[in-house]
């Protein structure tokens, strides 16, 4: 079963010295042969930059001494065979660069979703 799994809610969890929770199960299902694949859009578009970071995170009392790197989840991800897809207009209307994005994320236009969704047997939206 060939699967697309979207991301839509950014950073969740990260302050809790954990990876966005979707491109770890991701990976998960990359590693034990699942086809599988991400689709990145709304603000979860932000994770396709390069060198972000959470270093400096203070709230209230307590530290991030261990943040996340999702860029560098990212880059496994598309390291171990993944495809990471990114919606153009939600880039372009965060005024993310393209000079910062990821190498190797496919950039598509929402009037490319239909014909992307018709390659998978399931779309799973999170």
């Amino acid at each position: 079963m060939k699967v697309l799994q979207i991301i839509q809610s950014a950073y969740r969890c990260i302050v809790e010295e954990q990876d966005d929770p979707v491109i770890w199960f991701a990976q998960v299902l990359k590693s034990g042969d699942g086809d599988v694949d991400i689709l990145l859009k709304g603000n979860a578009v932000n994770y396709a930059v390069n060198g972000q970071g959470g270093d400096g995170i203070i709230l209230g009392t307590w530290q991030q001494t261990c943040p996340a790197k999702v860029d560098q989840d990212l880059h496994q991800a598309l390291n171990s065979g993944l495809k990471v897809y990114a919606i153009a207009e939600d880039i372009t209307l965060r005024g993310i660069p393209e000079t910062k994005l990821i190498s190797g994320i496919q950039k598509l236009s929402r009037k490319e979703l239909p014909n992307l969704f018709e390659e998978y047997d399931q779309v799973w939206s999170w």
